[in-house]
């Protein structure tokens, strides 16, 4: 470690260009990560909050929650306190007064069951052309009191309180009754045996215990129902391989970087071992180098990627996730060591006589 030091105090500009490469690197690889986890957890979000095993739609709907219309009398006999009723439409909401549209997902729900979001500001809705949103409408100007206009139909609904981390398919939930859902989606309100919904939720309920007309039902595990959100499983594969390849080219580069650090120092080396110094421990000397060298590059690169996750606007999908850049940043410096340690076998072959030009 002395002697890795030393020679870092000494040739501080060529030190600092492989800190800057180790920087660069590793804010690429983290930035990235923070994008493919926010986008994909925008997917996602307000499904995660359900808690729930699993889900009821209809047979036809091809595991899609839109595309999925129950009768509420196919389900009765399955509902339990365990279950809870669930409509779902994608619109367009614009404020009252206001031309700006925004694209959303209603979430019909009954506020007495599990699927009832957490309030963070205002309150739980209470009677019809009532609403509770999430709060990342708050940077579109909206506020508690407004009302809101659905496009899929004339309704409009007040603004009573928001919620955090639901949306849907990247899109932010507003949460209303299952009257008003329906009102908005088949233009008429009908909890009866006749009226629709879109799917039911499940929670703790195994599916072996279960037992669906396979006709007009079918069960999905919650984690396969995610995978079936339009577009979730593309961006999230797109992402993965794209991190991958990033990190196999990031070893690359890392790996030749140390290499031909190594070789530039063949004579002094020589020297060294012209004067008696183990093999050995030069070796440990290049390592403890390469470990400081890529622990300095990846904390400055995971620095940078938190002050820019905090100045990024609120339209960006970024969201840090530390067990992702934990083991992100430890892979990262473990390359680079790996990188060292293929040097190291350069050292054994080194002819004292002939490094220094003897």
């Amino acid at each position: 470690m002395f002697l890795a030091w030393r020679e870092i105090k000494y040739s501080k500009t060529r030190f600092v260009l492989i800190i800057g490469v180790m920087v660069l690197v590793s804010y690429l690889v983290f930035f990235l990560t923070g994008l493919a986890y926010g986008l994909a957890q925008d997917n996602r979000l307000a499904i995660d909050k359900w808690d729930a095993s699993g889900i009821i739609l209809n047979s036809e709907a091809n595991d899609n929650l839109s595309a999925s219309t129950i009768e509420i009398k196919e389900i009765t006999k399955l509902e339990t306190k365990s279950t809870a009723r669930l409509g779902q439409s994608a619109t367009v909401i614009k404020k009252a007064g206001s031309s700006e549209k925004i694209n959303s997902t209603i979430f019909g729900i009954d506020s007495t069951e599990f699927l009832k979001p957490s309030i963070v500001s205002g309150r739980m809705f209470e009677k019809n052309n009532e609403a509770v949103v999430d709060n990342s409408l708050i940077e579109k100007g909206i506020k508690l009191g407004d009302e809101l206009e659905l496009s899929i139909s004339n309704t409009k609904v007040k603004v009573v309180g928001f919620t955090d981390n639901s949306k849907f398919n990247t899109a932010p939930v507003i949460y209303l009754n299952l009257s008003d859902w329906q009102l908005a989606k088949f233009q008429q309100s009908d909890l009866t045996d006749t009226g629709k919904i879109s799917g039911l939720v499940m929670k703790n309920t195994p599916s072996s215990k279960l037992t669906l007309d396979s006709d007009k039902l079918s069960y999905l595990p919650i984690k396969k129902f995610i995978q079936a959100i339009p577009g979730y499983a593309a961006q999230t594969l797109t992402f993965g391989i794209m991190i991958g390849f990033l990190f196999v080219i990031a070893a690359f580069v890392i790996g030749i970087f140390i290499y031909v650090l190594t070789l530039q120092k063949r004579s002094m080396f020589g020297v060294m071992k012209a004067e008696g110094i183990p093999t050995s421990y030069i070796s440990k000397s290049i390592i403890a180098q390469t470990f400081i060298l890529a622990s300095v590059g990846v904390v400055i690169g995971l620095v940078l990627t938190l002050i820019t996750a905090a100045v990024l606007p609120p339209a960006v999908p970024y969201l840090t996730n530390v067990l992702f850049l934990s083991g992100f940043a430890l892979v990262l410096i473990a390359v680079a060591i790996l990188g060292a340690v293929f040097s190291v076998g350069t050292i054994t072959k080194i002819d004292p006589l002939t490094a220094i030009g003897g």
